[in-house]
């Protein structure tokens, strides 16, 4: 990276440049305790692989910047926006730049974005986990206001959460133990708690810049907390991601922050508190994204409007949409200066799936359309893999047109080793690794034991249980070495703990994808890899066309698909339904999921009543 020195306020900041000058620039603004290097790998893929202009630089008293002197006062707000317009007028002179901003790095941005001396300078803004001082204070008098059990337990939580905050403004002791125990453990609590180890971060300035970032703390939290500004509105667009696991802030402490920032587009990662290490990939795939589409969007000109409104019908945190000239507060406020291009996704998935990579086997109809298609209004880039090839293309045609971010179609039979190793190997060069995989694939057979053929055996089991083990090998195993989490779904069914005669094949390989999730479940879970068995009953798909049945003639397994599709037909449970389980299990890192009532009751009784259990598996199944 290109360094350079920008003098300002009585301090000198180091300042690091990487990619063309030319291109869009975005700003990385560092968090506490860290420095610059934080952002070390995202800044690669931002400069690298997205081709901007990217610039990262040592807040005042961190890394290699000088601290004011005296410290006391010097790391006010003010000052900190002071530096900011000082850095952007070196490296991006005339022109309005991207910020992204974590933890303390977004607590200043949100000042930078919301106070009128930087109208203009700011292209747009990616705020992770750091919420305005502002915003936070009036969060908590409504909440206060009006004291509703809910309303007091967020800030009960939030406020156990935020002990950190009341410990760092304790006089000299923070500084003692950074400089002392602290300092010197601090490594070893990043690598055990949330996974981050090397690259050159934590730097061994660390100590020092801990002990002088307590002053942003101590300058402003108590001063802003008491007297909030009531005019704390962005003028350019916000995108929020918020870490699900991040042990200070809360999810629910951003909740209406649309009022400040319309249009807002909020994102979500199952991670810690410090994604820029953890997710370099997401976080510089989501920002890239935002960039675009605001370098894309026609700007119009900063305008005043007055009276009180309210935000548009229909706003929604997961979309921006176009702001209108007045939001909603009284009085007189900034509106958005540009104008808002939409951002891919909808629907209360679009925060957590927007823009990830989501790759379904059998996705050419069924259980595994609706799942890719449901992906697809999530924003998500989808490819949809079949044996079909027609069919996968016409789910990725489809998944395209309802809102899919990109959406791709690879043909390839899950049964093949080779082929698999071909399909991830193509997947991972062309598209990336994968961020949600889900082995759905599968076939029928049913039939008595004793007259289903070994080629019948190994056909179901090459393609339900060996299908969904070539998946799990492949792309897990690139997850796991990328090292950023991820998901796995497998399509078991509620035969894998229902027995049913004449199922003793298509059971047999279901239970076996069920006992492989879970255990694949433990093995991963150290690597943020989350495994869901997903087992629906009676769903109106087309497996009893393709169903083979065992030990009669031509013309009766014509006549049994037709009785079972019929069946199939008066359930009637849409395989919709089964894509919203398995959305909402990713989301939530379910182990198992029984969809359908029926699935839900044998699970109980495989349970608690396993003898009533074995005796409905006497009676003929629905296959």
């Amino acid at each position: 990276m290109r360094e350079r020195w920008v003098r300002t306020g009585g301090v000198e900041l180091c300042v690091a440049e990487a990619g063309d000058a030319r291109r869009p620039t975005v700003v990385l603004i560092h968090g506490y305790p860290d420095s610059k290097e934080v952002w070390s790998e995202v800044a690669g893929r931002l400069a690298g692989e997205h081709g901007f202009h990217v610039v990262l630089y040592d807040v005042r008293g961190h890394g290699r910047s000088s601290a004011p002197s005296p410290l006391r006062g010097g790391f006010t707000l003010e000052k900190l926006t002071d530096d900011f317009l000082a850095v952007v007028d070196e490296v991006g002179p005339g022109g309005p730049v991207h910020v992204v901003g974590h933890d303390w790095g977004s607590v200043q941005a949100w000042e930078f974005v919301t106070v009128r001396r930087t109208e203009g300078r700011i292209a747009s803004f990616t705020s992770i986990s750091g919420p305005s001082l502002d915003h936070m204070a009036l969060w908590r008098r409504q909440r206060a206001s009006r004291p509703t059990p809910r309303a007091l337990a967020q800030l009960l939580r939030q406020n156990v959460r935020s002990w950190y905050v009341y410990a760092l403004h304790t006089p000299v002791l923070p500084e003692r133990a950074w400089r002392g125990p602290l300092g010197r453990a601090w490594p070893g609590m990043l690598a055990r708690r949330e996974k981050v180890t090397g690259g050159g971060y934590p730097t061994p300035s660390l100590p020092d810049d801990a002990a002088h970032g307590t002053w942003l703390y101590r300058d402003n939290v108590r001063t802003r907390m008491s007297r909030p500004r009531p005019d704390a509105y962005a003028h350019a667009p916000v995108q929020l991601i918020v870490p699900d696991g991040d042990p200070y802030l809360s999810r629910w402490l951003y909740d209406g922050l649309e009022k400040w920032a319309p249009g807002l587009t909020r994102r979500s990662l199952a991670a810690g508190h410090w994604v820029p290490r953890t997710r370099p990939d997401q976080l510089s795939s989501w920002i890239a994204d935002f960039v675009r589409v605001h370098e894309a969007a026609p700007e119009t000109a900063s305008e005043e409007a007055s009276g009180e409104a309210t935000p548009p019908a229909g706003d929604s945190v997961a979309d921006t949409a176009t702001v209108p000239a007045e939001v909603a507060a009284p009085g007189k406020v900034p509106a958005a200066g540009p104008t808002l291009a939409r951002v891919p996704g909808s629907g209360p998935y679009a925060e957590r799936f927007g823009g990830r990579l989501v790759l379904v086997t059998g996705a050419a109809s069924g259980i595994g359309r609706a799942t890719a298609l449901a992906f697809a209004v999530a924003g998500a880039r989808v490819v949809a893999v079949d044996l079909d090839a027609e069919g996968a293309a016409r789910t990725a045609e489809r998944a395209r047109s309802l809102g899919a971010a990109s959406a791709w179609s690879e043909q390839a039979d899950v049964a093949d080793e080779s082929a698999m190793e071909k399909l991830a190997g193509k997947v991972a060069g062309e598209y990336g690794v994968v961020d949600v995989l889900v082995n759905n694939a599968g076939i029928g057979v049913a039939g008595p034991f004793l007259e289903t053929a070994p080629e019948d055996w190994r056909r179901v089991l090459d393609v339900n249980l060996w299908g969904v083990i070539h998946g799990c090998r492949l792309f897990g195993r690139q997850m796991a070495e990328r090292g950023q989490g991820g998901h796995i779904v497998n399509i078991a069914s509620a035969a894998a703990y229902q027995p049913l005669k004449s199922l003793s094949a298509y059971g047999t390989s279901k239970a076996a994808v069920l006992m492989l999730s879970q255990s694949l479940r433990a093995e991963l879970a150290g690597r943020d890899i989350g495994v869901t068995a997903v087992c629906p009953g009676i769903v109106n798909t087309g497996i009893t066309a393709t169903t083979r049945f065992t030990g009669v003639d031509a013309a009766e397994e014509r006549r049994l698909r037709r009785k079972s599709a019929r069946l199939y037909r008066l359930r009637n449970y849409a395989p919709e339904k089964v894509a919203e389980a398995i959305l909402r299990a990713v989301v939530r890192d379910i182990a198992v999921v029984p969809v359908t009532p029926e699935a839900r009751g044998a699970l109980l009784m495989s349970r608690f009543a396993p003898k009533l259990l074995r005796g409905i598996s006497r009676l003929e199944p629905p296959l």
